[in-house]
């Protein structure tokens, strides 16, 4: 998908997005909860990146629970960046928020950040040299040593344990009441529309962006999620 395909997509889901995956929630809340540990040596003033924010879920959650640290939301649709900036404002945390409209390249340079995230995002980058050059940007924004916690959908699609995997993630989305028609586009953009790749290319393609080996941290269905560090000497 190219940038303008991926920001229509997310304009048009962006009103029902966060009821539509209200019943995955748990498995969102279990990434966040492995988020804290992660992040917890960070500074009390910390800066974060988050790349891809959508409608904020895991900014409201870091911010809720580190009131000193700062928070930088990229994201190209506006109609999600908008219920992101709806959230931050209902909890009053808009102040220690700066949203920027548009994609990572186009992201003024204020200085690097202690930490990014970036869940369900470098996904829809088909080609595999732009998708390293997506986590190279990330890794030129962040600090020496600073960490990236990143998650994708991965698997091997040519082997046996996808259909697994895919049939009961199918499961799933029937049980969270995703409609009959909605599944079979989600399939058939699986197919095209998404880079499911193994785990262990998604991991080569950040560390070939500027990180230290990644390392798997998190695993629910076809979700998968690393932690990287930046490389001291940068790419």
């Amino acid at each position: 998908m190219n940038q303008d395909e991926i920001t229509r997509l997310f304009d048009q889901q962006a009103a029902g997005y966060d009821a539509q995956w209200a019943r995955t929630h748990p498995i969102r809340d279990c990434l966040h909860l492995l988020l804290d540990s992660a992040f917890a040596a960070l500074p009390a003033d910390a800066r974060i990146l988050c790349v891809g924010a959508g409608t904020g879920a895991e900014l409201l959650h870091l911010a809720r629970n580190h009131p000193g640290w700062q928070f930088t939301a990229v994201e190209p649709s506006g109609a999600m960046l908008a219920l992101c900036r709806q959230a931050a404002t209902r909890e009053n945390l808009s102040a220690r928020y700066h949203f920027h409209e548009g994609y990572l390249e186009s992201l003024p340079d204020t200085g690097r950040f202690d930490a990014a995230t970036c869940f369900l995002v470098s996904q829809f980058i088909l080609d595999t040299t732009l998708r390293t050059g997506f986590f190279r940007e990330i890794a030129r924004r962040l600090a020496p040593g600073a960490i990236l916690a990143s998650s994708d959908l991965a698997a091997d699609v040519q082997s046996p344990a996808y259909d697994v995997l895919l049939r009961a993630w199918m499961n799933m989305m029937a049980a969270a009441e995703v409609s009959a028609d909605a599944m079979q586009r989600m399939r058939d953009a699986y197919a095209r529309d998404v880079g499911i790749l193994p785990p262990e290319q998604i991991a080569a393609l950040i560390a070939a962006g500027g990180f230290q080996p990644p390392v798997r941290f998190f695993q629910a269905g076809l979700i998968h999620g690393w932690l990287s560090r930046r490389d001291d000497h940068g790419r």
